[in-house]
């Protein structure tokens, strides 16, 4: 295809889109209401992502010293799990800051610790927050082998509940976007349908002049795409106009660093634009192909 022929096509694609105004405003809201699902469940995923990730880094692993551990073991250990890429935090609390802590969480009873001797009876101890919550298990195992360790402590329901929610959230990503691709596709694939019907006189000329299948095809695919296109922008304004009053609302009671705290939308808007359009173009594009391939029979 030549440039002036591909220019032409273009030409002829928003022309069909302004000649058939209530077809093309049936298309755009049917591929619009699609990607406002599939918007909606992409911010649902990431957000639930982020938060599973959050509560996966609190449930701390808790590595115990031994009463009378080393000075250079504990040195060893501490510069050991700063160099693990798999830990996204590590304190280290000396008996005095783990007896404070107890005497903190006792309250007005804190005065029956007094006279505790803190250094014969409480270790020192590191407070692990990790970047993923399947690092754990392999985590844990290694740790106890390093020297002057007593033992580890892991919330492993916690871990494993984590894990697994963070797996089944990205199944059902998967599957619920495959889902919703197919039906806008079938959807689409029918509206275009009825445009080419539409036109069927006209398409019937063409061929008798010698246009070739390529050229015909064209103008309908370059439609599909720029109503998928449309859509796509349709879509992003009213998802990005619906989260930021979503996050208003959530975060007027709700601290930024809680853990139940989503994300901002200028984290999501970006990624969700690209979304929308690729998609958008996609389903326009291919539907209108399939549905010119099939019912113009050329």
């Amino acid at each position: 295809m030549t440039i002036r022929a591909f220019f032409n096509s273009v030409k002829e694609g928003f022309i069909g889109i302004i000649r058939h105004p209530l077809v093309t405003i049936a298309s755009i809201t049917t591929i619009l209401l699609m990607l406002l699902i599939m918007c909606s469940f992409f911010i649902f995923s990431a957000d639930a992502r982020f938060i599973m990730k959050k509560l996966g880094q609190e449930p701390p692993i808790e590595v115990y010293m031994e009463l009378n551990a080393s000075a250079d073991n504990i040195n060893f250990l501490s510069s050991q799990l700063i160099q693990d890429s798999r830990i996204k935090d590590v304190i280290l609390k000396s008996p005095e800051d783990n007896y404070n802590y107890f005497k903190s969480n006792l309250g007005d009873s804190s005065s029956i610790l007094d006279d505790f001797d803190y250094n014969l009876y409480l270790p020192y101890t590191f407070n692990i927050q990790l970047t993923d919550p399947s690092y754990a298990n392999d985590l844990c195992v290694a740790l106890a082998t390093y020297p002057d360790v007593s033992h580890v402590a892991q919330e492993s329901s916690v871990m494993s509940f984590l894990v697994k929610a963070k797996r089944i959230v990205n199944m059902v990503s998967v599957i619920a976007f495959a889902v919703l691709f197919v039906i806008a596709l079938f959807i689409i694939s029918n509206m275009v349908r009825i445009s080419v019907y539409s036109r069927a006189d006209e398409i019937e000329i063409m061929k008798f002049v010698g246009a070739t299948n390529f050229y015909i095809r064209m103008p309908y695919v370059i439609e599909g795409g720029i109503v998928g296109l449309i859509s796509a922008l349709c879509a992003w304004g009213i998802t990005c106009f619906a989260y930021r009053q979503l996050y208003i609302k959530i975060m007027m009671s709700t601290d930024v660093n809680s853990f139940y705290s989503i994300l901002p939308l200028q984290k999501l808007m970006w990624a969700v634009l690209v979304i929308s359009c690729l998609i958008g173009v996609i389903i326009g594009s291919v539907g209108s192909g399939i549905s010119v391939k099939k019912y113009i029979k050329v």
